[in-house]
């Protein structure tokens, strides 16, 4: 069994708090095992339990922007085709 240093764990840890990818990416950029990065989490090796929930947030805040950014190009084009490049006239 492989030992990780308490600082190592939490590089990991922080890397996925501070970006948001999933532990799996996490863990196969620093080349440990999935399961490690799971049961560090789960243990409570840290304080911050919600660390995984936290990446969640992130990545569906991440699509809520992008679909935010389709409808407005969306919408910004139909009001363009609507009432002209200048908008409405009187």
């Amino acid at each position: 069994m492989k030992f990780y240093s308490k600082e190592f764990k939490e590089e990991v840890i922080q890397k996925i708090k501070s970006t948001g990818k999933p532990a799996s990416k996490v863990a196969e950029e620093y080349g440990i095992n999935v399961k490690n990065v799971y049961n560090w989490l789960r243990t409570g090796a840290f304080k911050d339990a919600s660390i995984l929930e936290i990446g969640k947030l992130r990545r569906e805040n991440q699509e809520l922007l992008e679909i935010i950014g389709r409808l407005t190009v969306s919408l910004s084009k139909r009001e363009k085709k609507q009432y002209g490049k200048y908008g409405k006239t009187n």
